[in-house]
């Protein structure tokens, strides 16, 4: 028998073409003289009636032949119900029958004999060896995804190493690092090698404010605090809008224990967002009112802050402080003739002093002319009454014997109303006027009086 597919010439007993390997169909047994013979004996067929001639045979097994071009050959009945209960058997046990080395399938042919089983056996090879052939490309494609994988987590952990060197070789040498060198090298006493850190880090940004911190500590370690300051005010002269300095060197202020020196590091400031970033600082020195000046009267001074909390004050023109200035709760009375320096600060919520304020006032009280008396001097027949003009604000003094008024001798007499002129005689009458705020006389006014009687 030769294969419909190839032409190739196959055994006897082999399913399976030796060449392309295509499967031999098998059809069921058919043999047309049996339909034949049942038609004669049963009578009931059309034609059974006609005798079998020996030509029918021979034009049925060639229309046989003619139908069935794929067969091998025909089955017994016997074959042909054995291999339709293997068919049955297998279509139950199929589940069971796909494990091991492959599967066996039913073509529809029947397996006959020692060289069916051989056909099979070849069939069952062949999978298996395609199995196999199947699983090592399998195992080929896996181990060549895990050697690129691994070429891939190799070349990754390459690059990551490189990372990481990069970051540290930029790191050595920013501007965070040069601060933590420099605050060691500050810490071991190489004062020379901070030095040089902080300014590498000043130059590689001068805005920061880390470097000049660095670098006024590093003058702190050596004692030499205007050093350490002139380093904040250098910086802050040539970048007066830069709040993070003006945070820096008020930190430092503090840190130094010279809180005092905060406002006036404030005052020379004029931007706004400055300002308003450190507001907390802010004390705003204390106003006197009225004025600074002269005066021809008693004065009371009042003293006050816009940021509020509390002032202190000094009178005698030393520097106020909260522990040597006197606390303000009332105006300052000025009643004494002189000139007085107030000077006085405002202390805010956060302890932080104000600049100092100060005002000059000058006291002085005006002289007025000597007081009027009348009459007027002269001789009179009849004594008359003396009396004297007294301004408001004043006491009149006298006396009658000549001598000069002075409030504290029992001779001078204070005027409360007109006096009497002696009779008969010659009197001389002085009087002044004295301040009643500061005691201040003016000049004596002298009157003459004689009289005379008739």
């Amino acid at each position: 028998m030769r294969c419909t597919h190839c032409g190739a010439n196959i055994p006897d007993g082999q399913l399976v073409c030796p060449v392309c390997g295509t499967e031999v169909q098998i059809v069921p047994d058919y043999n047309p003289l049996e339909d034949v013979l049942a038609r004669e004996v049963k009578g009931s067929v059309e034609g059974a009636t006609r005798q079998i001639q020996t030509s029918d045979i021979r034009r049925y097994r060639r229309d046989d032949r003619t139908k069935n071009v794929n067969a091998t050959r025909v089955l017994s009945r016997e074959e042909m119900d054995s291999l339709r209960e293997r068919r049955r058997a297998a279509m139950r046990g199929e589940s069971q029958s796909r494990r091991g080395t492959g599967e066996m399938r039913n073509t529809g042919g029947a397996r006959r004999g020692t060289g069916e089983m051989r056909g099979t056996d070849r069939l069952r090879q062949r999978r298996q060896d395609t199995g196999e052939m199947r699983s090592q490309r399998r195992q080929m494609r896996m181990e060549a995804a895990r050697k690129k994988r691994r070429n891939l987590l190799v070349t990754l952990f390459i690059l990551l190493v490189l990372a990481v060197t990069v970051i540290v070789l930029i790191y050595q040498n920013s501007y965070t690092s040069m601060i933590k060198k420099g605050n060691n090298a500050v810490q071991l006493g190489d004062y020379a090698g901070a030095e040089g850190y902080f300014e590498r880090a000043e130059r590689k940004d001068r805005s920061r404010p880390e470097a000049y911190t660095g670098m006024a500590r590093l003058y702190l370690a050596q004692d030499d605090v205007e050093a350490a300051e002139d380093v904040f005010l250098s910086a802050i002269e040539t970048q007066p809008t830069n709040a993070e300095l003006y945070q820096a060197a008020i930190d430092f202020y503090l840190e130094a224990e010279q809180p005092e020196k905060i406002s006036a590091l404030l005052e020379d400031c004029e931007d706004e967002k400055v300002l308003s970033a450190v507001e907390e600082y802010i004390s705003s020195a204390p106003v006197f009112s009225p004025e600074e000046g002269s005066y021809e009267e008693v004065q009371e001074i009042t003293i006050t802050s816009e940021t509020g909390g509390d002032i202190y004050y000094t009178t005698d023109g030393s520097e106020p402080t909260v522990a040597s200035g006197t606390r303000y709760t009332e105006p300052v009375l000025l009643q004494t003739e002189g000139e007085t320096e107030i000077r006085a600060i405002a202390v805010n919520g956060d302890g932080i002093p104000s600049v100092v304020s100060s005002g000059v006032y000058t006291i002085e009280f005006p002289i007025v002319d000597p007081p009027a008396v009348t009459p007027s001097t002269g001789q009179y027949m009849e004594p008359e009454q003396i009396t004297i003009t007294v301004p408001e604000g004043y006491t009149a003094y006298y006396t009658m014997d000549g001598s000069a008024p002075d409030p504290e001798s029992s001779s001078t007499k204070k005027y409360s109303g007109p006096v009497d002129m002696p009779e008969n005689t010659r009197t001389i009458f002085n009087a002044i006027l004295v301040n009643d705020q500061n005691g201040k006389a003016t000049e004596a006014t002298t009157r003459n009086y004689i009289t005379t009687a008739d």
